[in-house]
């Protein structure tokens, strides 16, 4: 099914749009330098899924209600900003109010945040609902199954990356973790609203 030509560009495709959630990954790792492999896998099942479903979501919409999502679309920067400021700023603050009693609690990665990311770093990939607007709903599928396949590996590395960083920073590795959330933001929203 395809040619190798599909294959090749749903790779690339899954790995321009890991790169924000390898990031995060990253971020998450330094934020838990002793994270267990389950919630590892968790984490980087998370992001695939999320980067899995929304250019499904995007292909789906470009063939039923593409006028409404057209107009929907120059919102996606201001939402991934919105999110990834939260989360960013959030783990900065903690990252610089943390005493030693409580360097545990803060290292916890909640269920609603995980959440909260994993959208936030897949929000741009609906736009790619018009980039494979001219695939099958079958070849659709795949595509966005070997982005998902593409985003767990890449997201497992930037954990691992992340743990052991993580574990050589210490004390500033949830302020550097912020920070590299903060600047994803940004940068999704800078390229969305002034560079598309």
């Amino acid at each position: 099914m395809g040619s190798i030509a599909f294959y090749l560009n749903s790779i690339l495709l899954g790995v321009g749009l890991a790169m924000d959630a390898f990031s995060v990954s990253l971020a998450n790792g330094l934020n838990d330098p002793k994270m267990k492999k389950e919630r590892m896998g968790l984490i980087a099942f998370t992001f695939a899924f999320y980067q899995f479903i929304m250019p499904l979501i995007g292909f789906i919409c470009v063939h039923s209600f593409v006028t409404h999502f057209r107009k929907f679309e120059k919102y996606i920067p201001w939402i991934a900003l919105i999110l990834l400021l939260y989360i960013g700023g959030k783990m900065l603050l903690e990252g610089l109010s943390k005493k030693e009693e409580d360097e545990e609690t803060a290292k916890t990665l909640t269920f609603r945040v995980l959440m909260i990311q994993g959208i936030a770093t897949s929000i741009d990939a609906l736009s790619v609902g018009f980039t494979i607007s001219d695939y099958t709903y079958l070849e659709a599928f795949i595509a966005c199954i070997l982005i998902a396949v593409v985003t767990f590996i890449i997201c497992v590395i930037g954990l691992i990356l992340g743990k052991t960083l993580g574990t050589k920073l210490e004390k500033k590795a949830a302020i550097l973790g912020g920070v590299i959330l903060i600047f994803i933001g940004i940068e999704i929203f800078v390229k969305g609203v002034f560079l598309s």
